[in-house]
């Protein structure tokens, strides 16, 4: 009898196997599992090459910007930089591929995000299925409720940078660096190596409470700016995120001069489930 698949981190059509990564809330599917599928080219990469030139030079820019490089495994067992896109992405790029199998893939890629869409319907609905991940991981419930509050948090100030304006990924990710660095005086990069993180790692799922707490405050103080000041554009949403980011960390120092500790810590979750079944 054939083993169940049980990685959560491969998709299977009709037996081909997709890698995916759970990245910024979202699935993020390997771009060239699915070209290999639809294209049945040999040269499954090359033919991801070609086709990534022919969208650019068709004006897909767009498109092009929103592909994110994320660690996947591969056949080998070790992690590499792979092109991923999530659920829009990939069903432009299945529409860019001429093949008998587009139709009953985006089909079955539909069933696939029709979870993530009643989410987007209900939020609710997502916040209990996030809960119940990170209990099944082993995290305490009031690290929990912190962590949804830094989530809905988070998702209001995307809402805005996006009704204000900010449409590239690098726009977001350069925003919330700023915020970061003023707050803990490190970019989310330079964080994740503080905490001994790969860089596919979550890096508010290995923050402590003060830390989610200090997050929080900085992207909330970022809305709060940008709604206020009826920010628009890069350029003022930047300037926002800066003053947000000076104003948490100037928060993180306080406590830090008064506690005679750092908050920052290396501290991650990572084998948390294994710590606490060992300390049972």
């Amino acid at each position: 009898m054939k083993k169940k698949e049980t990685n959560k981190n491969i998709a299977l059509f009709e037996g081909n196997k997709i890698r995916r990564v759970w990245h910024n809330e979202q699935w993020f599917f390997s771009v060239v599992d699915i070209v290999t599928i639809l294209s049945e080219s040999p040269n499954s990469r090359r033919y991801w090459s070609d086709l990534k030139r022919k969208l650019i030079f068709e004006g897909y820019s767009e498109l092009y910007e929103k592909i994110v490089q994320l660690k996947l495994q591969s056949s080998d067992g070790k992690l590499y930089e792979t092109d991923t896109g999530n659920l829009e992405v990939i069903f432009r790029i299945i529409q860019s591929i001429p093949s008998p199998k587009a139709e009953p893939f985006k089909q079955w890629l539909a069933t696939i995000g029709q979870e993530h869409i009643e989410e987007i319907n209900d939020p609710e609905r997502a916040m209990l299925r996030a809960q119940k991940i990170y209990e099944q991981k082993g995290y305490l419930e009031e690290w929990i409720s912190k962590r949804m509050r830094g989530i809905a948090v988070r998702n209001t100030l995307t809402d805005e940078w996006d009704k204000r304006g900010l449409k590239k990924r690098i726009e977001y990710a350069i925003l919330t660096n700023e915020i970061m660095q003023g707050t803990f005086e490190m970019k989310v990069d330079d964080y994740k190596k503080h905490k001994n993180l790969a860089v596919q790692h979550n890096l508010r799922d290995h923050m402590g409470d003060i830390e989610l707490i200090l997050t929080m405050l900085a992207e909330a103080t970022t809305t709060k700016l940008s709604v206020d000041r009826d920010s628009k554009g890069f350029n003022k949403l930047h300037s926002d995120a800066k003053e947000s980011g000076e104003i948490a960390g100037k928060t993180r120092r306080e406590i830090e001069f008064r506690s005679g500790k750092k908050i920052a810590t290396q501290k991650n979750f990572l084998g948390l489930k294994k710590k606490r079944k060992m300390l049972k």
